[in-house]
């Protein structure tokens, strides 16, 4: 066990932090006041006897270490609980000498406290799998996406969510943490992917989902008129979706039962969506007077899909540089279910990405994130927890991704495998 510990120099370094704070605990519970101060005692003197000095009852507390610092687990005491012990959290972060510390309730009586030796955010992580060993999810309500600042790990929900917007600078890790998903949910025969891609022209031998292109039903470009095709049929698949679900399925709801091969989660990806919705001064011209219809019509699109989409499996994932309104209309991006945000430039920038509350967690902020040591980390907000969550996304490398896609082709649906399959049918015809 000890070479273990050698070998692993964050452990061992947190092994002593563990250490120094079992043996300072109960001087430092009593110095910050996280003490019972039992006076029973006291109140029954009487007479002349001398005063017996109070009680002083410390919260008993376990702490175990990992690599990146501690998790200390407390029993409350009367008079010391949640409040108390998040009251004092700098001073237990001083007296620790952890960069940071987060104090949350486990149950009634235990308070759970995390310690961070190092910020697990400066550092890169890499997640990559055995194609062939891949695991299958037991289920898509969520999605496993990264690590947060206290090296706890953390989910995305998918279950009911109507639409999912990325916003970030180029380069940040909108397009690495969409093919992350991508992988984890590859060798699931119940998720069918339809991708378009703003930024390439020929988007299955070029640009960022080239290497993935073998796990897409369906991959277009950046061609204003063949997008706009795809998305006219996908919006009549989720008619035809939303005309037989009860029928199918028997129920109104795709998320209120398991996903199956016959009638699988779809998810639509789209990558610089600012590509299909812009609108440009046309002048007079015809032809760009036509692209502005066009982009008009993506826009009522992909709204339809991410409002009525949900409760028959279809998930829009839209990724843009910035997620203000001339990027992504507002009447798309304000029905977004969940939004993350990558760094940005300005705060604005990232109210429109998260909306107004972001300005309350100035520490939270993507506007922090533009330095190189933060690609690849994200502002969101988390199902369970207050304010907005920092999370790493784990780089997944272009060899791995390809190898994983191929391996899973075959789950991949022919036409005719899905109620409505016209979009599988443009798809074959291409």
């Amino acid at each position: 066990a000890m070479a273990g510990i050698l070998r692993d120099s964050g452990l061992a370094r947190s092994c002593f932090q563990a250490a120094r704070i079992r043996r300072r605990w109960p001087r430092v519970a009593q110095n910050l006041g996280l003490v019972l101060v039992d006076r029973t005692a006291t109140t029954a003197a009487s007479g002349k006897a001398p005063v017996p000095k109070p009680k002083y009852v410390v919260p008993r507390m376990r702490v175990r270490a990992d690599s990146y610092g501690v998790v200390c687990t407390a029993r409350t005491v009367e008079g010391v609980g949640l409040e108390e012990f998040q009251k004092t959290s700098r001073h237990l972060s001083d007296d620790w000498k952890a960069v940071r510390v987060a104090v949350t309730q486990v149950k009634p009586g235990k308070i759970r406290i995390r310690a961070v030796r190092i910020d697990p955010l400066s550092f890169p992580s890499t997640y990559d799998p055995d194609p062939a060993t891949l695991p299958v999810l037991k289920n898509l309500d969520s999605l496993q996406v990264g690590m947060d600042e206290y090296a706890e790990n953390v989910n995305l929900r998918l279950s009911n969510v109507a639409g999912i917007c990325i916003c970030g600078l180029p380069g940040s890790g909108k397009t690495s943490f969409i093919n992350n998903m991508l992988v984890r949910l590859a060798p699931h025969p119940a998720v069918q992917f339809i991708g378009l891609d703003g930024k390439t022209d020929d988007p299955t031998t070029q640009g960022d989902y080239a290497d993935v292109a073998d796990r897409f039903t369906l991959l277009v470009g950046d061609d204003l008129e063949q997008a706009n095709k795809v998305l006219a049929e996908l919006v009549e698949f989720r008619r035809a979706r939303n005309a037989s679900i009860r029928t199918l399925l028997g129920r109104k709801n795709f998320w209120h039962g398991q996903a199956t091969p016959d009638w699988p989660l779809v998810i639509v990806i789209i990558d610089e969506a600012h590509t299909y919705f812009a609108q440009v001064k046309d002048g007079g011209d015809k032809a760009l007077k036509a692209k502005n219809a066009l982009a008009a019509q993506n826009v009522q699109h992909v709204e339809d899909l991410i409002k009525k989409g949900r409760s028959v499996g279809i998930l829009t994932i839209l990724a843009t540089q910035k997620g203000t309104g001339d990027a992504i209309p507002t009447q798309i991006r304000d029905v977004c279910s969940v939004s993350l945000a990558f760094a940005c430039r300005t705060i604005d920038a990232a109210v429109a990405a998260l909306g107004d509350d972001i300005r309350q967690y100035p520490e939270s902020s993507p506007v922090a994130l533009q330095d190189p040591v933060y690609v690849g980390v994200a502002t969101m907000a988390v199902q369970g927890r207050p304010g907005f969550t920092r999370v790493r996304m784990p780089f997944v490398p272009d060899d791995t991704a390809a190898a994983v896609a191929t391996h899973h082709r075959g789950l991949v649906l022919s036409r005719g495998q899905l109620p409505a399959a016209s979009l599988l049918a443009i798809a074959q015809e291409d």
